[in-house]
């Protein structure tokens, strides 16, 4: 499953910073704006502690995580809706991931480049914002034009396309994300097909120390339920290299605040895991969320979806503590699911197919 999160945010916020940790790749990250123009791509895994009792309890030989892709994508400046600064080429960029991480300056350091005077974290959210809207707004009016002339004929597909088209320009024109609760599932399909930028789901990232950021930012963070992280990038990075008994001896937190940032960035795509452990391997599967049983069997094997009989099912934990698949057979806890189970978060299965 091929699903992208795109790190974007005003030039040297620690963007490419932020990338290198996350990735352990090497990018270029001068300090002067502009310096990532194509972006860099990297998968990284997810951390995840169940895949790790799981390998114990089965003995398995090999263990492979969930993974997510980031993107580092080129600074946006004010004015990139209209080309001002790599503008157009940003914007495509954006269109092409799945959900947005916005990086936010919140650092106070006199010898990393500024393109504001100030650090104002409110200000440079409403300035990629409206940037964002800008450029969704321009997309939806020439759609919009363009499908006027085919509902005058009576075109069904066209009238349907123009009202949702209508709705997304209204939310649009009152400053308002096109993400949100705001649309039935045609009428998403249908936005999907545009790639539009408001549309995708955002985490905002609030780079720099905790006492570098005041209370009322917090606070209007909360209130309107912006999704966010507070992460000091540069100590984040310096700390990447650093095993577990290293970080113990620095006396720095066991799991990094980037480890919760791969976390979050997954759940924010709606993914959610599965498994299947045995003696060969642990395996974490990923899949869309309401997905059922024959789909997960098709991540697994296409045959294992186009011939699926059933999937025996118990929760990564119930297992753990039934101590292997036979005291969990003994005691009831394995489950046979038919064709309309929804595979939860967290599901050990075993797919029954024709195959």
């Amino acid at each position: 499953m091929s699903l992208s999160i795109g790190i974007v945010g005003l030039p040297n916020v620690g963007k490419s910073t932020l990338f290198q940790a996350i990735t352990k790749k090497q990018v270029d990250r001068s300090n002067y704006p502009f310096c990532t123009i194509d972006p860099n791509v990297g998968v990284v895994e997810v951390p995840d502690e169940r895949v790790d009792k799981l390998a114990e309890l089965t003995n398995s030989a090999k263990k492979i995580y969930a993974t997510v892709e980031f993107v580092d994508i080129a600074g946006l400046v004010k004015g990139a809706s209209k080309g001002e600064g790599l503008g157009n080429k940003f914007l495509a960029n954006i269109r092409k991931v799945d959900a947005v991480i916005y990086v936010l300056r919140c650092f106070q350091n006199e010898k990393i480049a500024n393109i504001e005077s100030t650090v104002d974290i409110l200000r440079d959210k409403e300035t990629l914002d409206t940037e964002m809207a800008l450029k969704d707004l321009a997309t939806v009016e020439k759609r919009i034009q363009s499908l006027e002339k085919e509902a005058k004929s009576g075109a069904k597909d066209a009238i349907k396309e123009l009202t949702v088209l209508k709705k997304a320009r209204t939310l649009l024109n009152e400053g308002k994300k096109l993400a949100g609760s705001f649309w039935n599932n045609e009428e998403s399909k249908i936005l999907n097909s545009y790639q539009l930028l408001t549309f995708k789901k955002v985490l905002y990232l609030l780079n720099g120390r905790e006492d570098e950021i005041s209370r009322d930012v917090i606070n209007a963070f909360k209130k309107n339920n912006w999704q966010f992280i507070v992460i000091d990038i540069l100590s984040e990075f310096d700390a990447a290299d650093l095993n577990l008994e290293e970080r113990k001896e620095f006396n720095l937190p066991q799991e990094l605040k980037i480890d919760s940032l791969i976390k979050k960035s997954y759940k924010l795509l709606d993914l959610i895991t599965f498994f299947t452990t045995g003696p060969d391997e642990t395996r974490a599967w990923t899949l869309k969320r309401g997905k059922k049983a024959p789909e997960a069997g098709g991540v697994i094997h296409s045959d294992f979806e186009n011939q699926f009989i059933r999937a025996e099912v118990i929760n990564w934990k119930d297992l753990i503590d039934a101590g292997g698949f036979q005291n969990a057979k003994e005691k009831g806890l394995i489950r046979t699911e038919g064709k309309d189970y929804t595979i939860q978060d967290g599901d050990v299965i075993e797919i029954k197919s024709g195959a």
